[in-house]
């Protein structure tokens, strides 16, 4: 009697859906994807990175001045970028090296900054502005690269090591003062 109540095998999973299969929803999902601007600006922050024949990638007044005060590993110097729903335009103040076609270093640029882009975004990289603001050899731009920061330090460290020994001679003049047999009996 209780076969007669039961479904053949099988019947029961053919007609049930896998509540894991979810590939096809029962609506549509609404929603919108943006993309803050500091996100684009460290894409092509970090796509510039080796860009043959670029020495750096410089900002404004302020990125400059904080640039050459402290040392920050911050990509998004420099690059100045305007996104849109679908659409990015991006502008760059850049410093080349001495002896390296320019307009080929701006060809490399705008090819790596579309690339990237579009293979994070799926963004439409509608513009990309340089302005050259110098040109150095690499021996210069490594010279320029020693910050205020470092030379604080620097000069720190060696004011640290004068101090160390001047309180060294003193200790050794203060021993040599001392009785033998000590200040107190």
């Amino acid at each position: 009697m209780v076969q007669e109540n039961m479904k053949p095998f099988g019947t029961m999973a053919e007609t049930q859906t896998n509540p894991s299969d979810k590939t096809t929803p029962a609506h549509e999902i609404n929603g919108e994807l943006t993309y803050e601007d500091k996100v684009v600006q460290k894409i092509v922050g970090y796509a510039l990175e080796n860009v043959d024949g670029l020495l750096a990638v410089e900002g404004g007044f302020f990125s400059n001045l904080t640039g050459k005060l402290v040392n920050t590993d911050n990509v998004t110097s420099g690059v100045d970028v305007e996104v849109g729903k679908t659409q990015v335009a991006v502008d760059l103040k850049v410093i080349t090296e001495y002896g390296k076609n320019v307009p080929d270093i701006y060809e490399k640029i705008k090819a790596v900054i579309l690339k990237e882009v579009a293979n994070m975004t799926d963004l439409d990289v509608v513009e990309v502005n340089v302005t050259v603001t110098d040109i150095k050899t690499k021996a210069e731009q490594e010279e320029d690269e020693v910050t205020v920061q470092d030379r604080v330090v620097g000069a720190a460290q060696s004011t640290g090591k004068f101090t160390s020994k001047q309180v060294d001679k003193v200790k050794d003049k203060v021993d040599d003062m001392t009785p033998e047999k000590g200040r107190v009996n």
